[in-house]
């Protein structure tokens, strides 16, 4: 199984980015996918997923209304498409897959798989 995420970059406050994470060896479709970042010196914290079954998106309060993740199952690919950047979502981002044991999408212990992460940098 590997996860390849790509999409981060150096953008101002107020830009905005999309990450992908492109999945394979795996039935996407038996997947949930999730986004969790990790800032410089400060814990990994949970951002987005997207359940397997209905597609039913859930997000960290601080992205509600900023970030909108969503899969595109014909290409294996979840997406974090984020707006309205903000210096404080500088972190790296890791993309996940959980199988459909996979109950509480908020916790990393729930995924089976991880890429590799990239880097969003917010800054002007």
């Amino acid at each position: 199984v590997q996860l390849q995420a790509s999409g981060g970059g150096l953008v101002q406050p107020g830009g905005s980015l999309r990450l992908s994470c492109a999945a394979s060896g795996l039935t996407f479709t038996n997947y949930a996918m999730g986004w969790f970042r990790q800032a410089p010196g400060k814990e990994r914290e949970f951002v987005a997923a997207i359940s397997w079954s209905r597609g039913v998106a859930y997000y960290t309060d601080s992205v509600k209304g900023q970030f909108t993740i969503s899969r595109d199952n014909a290409k294996n690919t979840v997406f974090l498409q984020m707006n309205s950047l903000k210096p404080e979502d500088t972190a790296v981002y890791h993309c996940g897959a959980g199988d459909q044991m996979a109950k509480i999408l908020s916790d990393y212990d729930q995924y089976n798989y991880w890429g590799q992460g990239t880097l969003v940098t917010v800054s002007s």
